[in-house]
């Protein structure tokens, strides 16, 4: 396609209808990319999507991605059946007494766990799963913390891997100078206005202040029921379809060690946060290191034996999968989108409106609209910001309050798009089915989104 058109809006709006019909994220993400590709030349769509899927699978990030979710599985399935874990949730019952306290040290260990979202989403919702579940908080309430403090935590923290990610792209396209990029970067911070919001607004449920509201409302509701809703209409069949409180703790400690130790739980989460630091923010290296570490560890305990270990992180490894399968299927289907245009499109559409007073917040709006349709919070950006920032600094915009916008709309894509690779660890850490925390957590981040709109126009 050489001119964007409209019809690079059809493939999102396919995606969307049949996740909410299906409940089914891979398949209606493949059935996207399919549409996608049926538009660009019908009579290729065979070809086309096989290039498309190999192109993904080449991708460094997703090897990466595959690496790291697999080999986080294997890690909490050793947590698990070494008894750490449940340690850890008796231990946790005696600062979390209530619903409010328990969501609160929810919120507090996201805020603690910065440095990077899939390590915050992978880690929190694993840790406190059984603390809410006590408490019958429902695994939708659990994965909403989790997503609220991940991606927008991350993103106003200065030493993230988003920083780190963002602070590249600026100085690659010009924007800041050759080391400068974090610090221009950090001058943005105080303008991403919808990771602000977020996390306040999470903190506020978390409080009771706000309470639960649409969809969160059924779920809370079944789980404190402690057993799903009736299923009324389609979309009650979503919000009730999880495993909840008691049965699903029983079955996912039925085979771990009852008379398990704190230390084993808390050593490898320690090892595991202070490599990633170690190692300027590699996830990857610090999983790997907190692995050679940890099997040692429990094995002089004679916790298992090295093949029990190994069977288990196998088990491990395969539990992700659904959660990798979502990512590589959206990945394929952001690149069909980017071979449409639909950047391109949805910033020319646009582009009428993008005063220096009015840029601010219509590229909130124009660029949380694509990280929405595409699940991408980090490729996307790649490919729009040489195209908005020259257009900031031709209409004399403020630069770093230009920055925020971008920062804040790739926050709200990371949490609000059911197929981001973000929400989908949020919901695969907290045991969570991914439409039904999708669909809870809407809501919440529509809000702080239309208010984060109306202070960047306030502020412009």
């Amino acid at each position: 396609m050489s001119e964007p058109t409209a019809l690079s809006l059809i493939p999102p709006i396919v995606v969307l209808v049949f996740a909410i019909w299906l409940r089914r994220p891979i398949l209606a993400l493949i059935i996207g990319a399919v549409t996608g590709l049926l538009l660009l030349d019908p009579a290729s769509v065979l070809d086309n999507f096989a290039d498309a899927s190999l192109k993904v699978m080449q991708d460094e990030t997703i090897g990466w991605l595959i690496l790291v979710c697999g080999c986080f599985g294997a890690l909490i399935a050793l947590l698990v059946r070494t008894g750490g874990a449940l340690a850890f949730g008796r231990n946790a019952m005696r600062f979390a007494n209530g619903p409010r306290s328990s969501l609160m040290m929810t919120f507090v260990l996201g805020i603690v766990i910065f440095i990077d979202d899939y390590l915050n989403a992978l880690t929190v919702g694993e840790t406190m799963k059984r603390v809410t579940d006590r408490f019958k908080i429902s695994r939708e309430m659990l994965a909403y913390i989790v997503d609220s403090t991940a991606a927008p935590v991350c993103v106003i923290v200065p030493v993230s891997t988003w920083a780190v990610f963002f602070g590249g792209l600026l100085v690659d396209n010009g924007v800041a100078a050759k080391g400068e990029g974090i610090h221009v970067y950090m001058q943005a911070i105080p303008y991403m206005l919808y990771a602000w919001l977020a996390v306040i607004m999470v903190m506020l449920v978390a409080l009771k202040i706000v309470p639960a509201i649409g969809p969160m409302k059924k779920a809370e509701l079944a789980a404190q029921a402690g057993t799903p809703a009736k299923e009324q209409v389609d979309l009650d069949e979503v919000i009730t379809s999880d495993e909840y409180a008691v049965k699903a703790m029983e079955e996912e400690f039925e085979a771990a060690d009852k008379q398990g130790q704190l230390h084993n739980f808390l050593v490898p989460m320690f090892l595991l946060v202070g490599f990633t630091v170690y190692f300027d923010i590699d996830v990857w290296k610090g999983l790997l290191a907190t692995l050679v570490i940890t099997l040692p560890y429990y094995g002089v305990q004679r916790l298992m034996s090295l093949p029990e270990m190994m069977d288990q992180m196998i088990d491990g490894f395969k539990s992700m999968l659904p959660a990798i399968g979502t990512v590589i299927a959206a990945f394929v289907f952001k690149d069909v989108c980017d071979q449409l245009l639909l950047p391109q499109y949805v910033i020319d559409s646009l582009s009428p409106y993008m005063t220096a007073t009015m840029l601010p917040a219509v590229v909130f709006v124009a660029m949380a609209l694509l990280a929405f349709a595409t699940g991408s919070s980090w490729g996307i950006f790649a490919v729009t910001i040489p195209i908005v920032m020259p257009l900031a600094q031709s209409v004399g915009a403020d630069i770093p309050l230009v920055i925020g916008a971008l920062l804040s709309a790739s926050s709200f894509g990371s949490q609000a798009c059911f197929y981001s690779d973000s929400t989908v660890l949020a919901a695969q850490g907290s045991g969570c089915n991914l439409v039904s925390h999708a669909v809870t957590q809407l809501p919440y981040a529509l809000i702080a989104a239309a208010l984060a709109f109306v202070g960047f126009i306030m502020i412009a």
